[in-house]
């Protein structure tokens, strides 16, 4: 995530995102740098219209708070319903932080 970050620290500074300017801002803040993360976060950036991005998301979450205040009904839970332990699930999101 620090990479994202680094990059919207850039982006909200007018700043351009290139690997030089985020590798000085993580290291900056402390962060071990790994120039194959960051070829890879300016890479993927490259082509992204992060202004729109951050609208649409900022839309998304307006729209949230009102789907609460209607919720769908409940269905009914399956007594077969496998339960997933803290454990398994935990090792589940690892993969989301590389």
């Amino acid at each position: 995530m620090e990479y994202i970050y680094a990059a919207m620290l850039l982006h909200k500074a007018g700043k351009q995102i290139t690997e030089d300017s985020m590798e000085k801002v993580l290291a900056a803040t402390g962060v071990a740098v790994d120039k194959a993360r960051v070829k890879a976060t300016v890479t993927a950036l490259k082509d992204v219209d992060i202004n729109k991005v951050i609208k649409e998301a900022t839309l998304v979450t307006a729209v949230a708070p009102a789907a609460a205040a209607h919720p769908a009904p409940k269905a009914e839970k399956k007594e077969e319903e496998k339960k997933v332990s803290e454990e398994e699930a935990a090792a589940g999101l690892g993969a989301l932080f590389g």
